[in-house]
């Protein structure tokens, strides 16, 4: 889930992201401690440098992957009758159908040029924790036009949660910490699965349109997929350019999000990133999963994460309250 962030005044240059780590994640499987750490060491030199890096050898099949990706196109073929019959807007858990336009994410600039579609962790109306309100908890809404799409994306959010899970441990070992340091957080996570469709950025559009302005994910970690037509942009800091994320077909981006930069008091980034669907002329399509842990896990200054004198910058909060927090303000409800 995104936190808006204005850039408008900012000048862009552009790079390729050739800059950008690929790790290798199969050492996380492995018996030896050492291969797990050093994994653990690549993943806290990226989130060191921008929060961002690429990973391989994740153990999701490919076929999966692009069984997903066809769900995904035939959901957002329907006509927008059908699509609207499971409209988010029917869900008080954020679930179901976003129609094109209907987010902005850079203050000022025209809106979004993308739709989407919301799924999570399947809880019924008579949940323990849909009785009692907890966010964005509740049963997800299913196109019953399709419908090998519903078993494809649970299947699918089943491995995601595991591959979260999995790296939260290589995470732990990044910052040094216990190897299960992050278990209580992983178990029962809230998790959120968006498919995106951004159609070809026109000829005549605005300047100042995007098809996703420039934010940073609100939650923990973000693994996402995409198609190969390229458009996804992430921000250097420190060169002060965007760099061009281009597309490696089974590679997942990784990316923290707000969350995980308070957890680390900041010594971890958030990564401001963007996508402009002007490379490839044609439509394109990703599939973020938001990994976001138990919602009422207590999130506090790590340790290890302070500086020699230095103070947490953030107090505790419990994932839902930030979460609740966040939305609020990029909703503003």
């Amino acid at each position: 889930m995104p936190r808006t962030k204005s850039f408008a005044s900012t000048e862009s240059r552009y790079a390729a992201a050739s800059t950008l780590p690929v790790i290798d994640i199969s050492g996380l499987a492995s018996e030896d401690l050492a291969e797990r750490q050093a994994v653990g060491k690549e993943i806290r030199s990226a989130c060191l440098a921008n929060g961002f890096f690429l990973i391989s050898n994740h153990g999701i099949d490919d076929q999966l992957q692009q069984l997903v990706f066809d769900q995904a196109k035939r959901f957002f073929d329907l006509s927008t009758e059908d699509k609207m019959a499971v409209d988010k807007a029917l869900s008080p858990a954020n679930r179901g159908y976003e129609p094109m336009g209907n987010q902005t994410l850079e203050p000022g600039s025209p809106p979004d040029l993308k739709e989407g579609y919301y799924m999570g962790q399947q809880k019924d109306a008579d949940h323990p924790h849909v009785l009692a309100g907890k966010f964005n908890c509740g049963p997800n809404q299913w196109p019953a036009q399709v419908p090998e799409f519903r078993p494809v994306m649970e299947e699918y959010l089943k491995q995601m949660t595991e591959l979260g899970t999995r790296l939260m441990r290589g995470l732990a070992l990044s910052l040094e910490l216990e190897e299960d340091y992050f278990d209580d957080y992983c178990q029962d996570p809230m998790t959120t699965l968006r498919l995106l469709h951004y159609p070809p950025q026109p000829a005549d559009a605005d300047p100042a349109q995007r098809g996703a302005g420039a934010h940073t994910d609100f939650g923990g970690l973000t693994i996402l997929l995409q198609d190969n037509a390229g458009g996804l942009q992430v921000w250097d800091d420190e060169n002060q350019l965007w760099l061009d994320v281009e597309p490696i077909p089974g590679v997942y981006n990784i990316n923290l999000g707000d969350m995980f930069a308070r957890w680390t008091n900041d010594m971890y980034r958030s990564t401001l990133h963007r996508v402009i669907n002007n490379v490839s002329g044609g439509d394109r399509y990703s599939i973020p999963f938001f990994h976001a842990g138990n919602s009422d896990y207590l999130v506090d200054c790590l340790p290890g994460c302070c500086k020699p004198g230095e103070e947490p910058k953030y107090p505790p909060v419990t994932v839902e309250q930030h979460h609740r927090e966040m939305y609020a303000r990029t909703y503003g409800k």
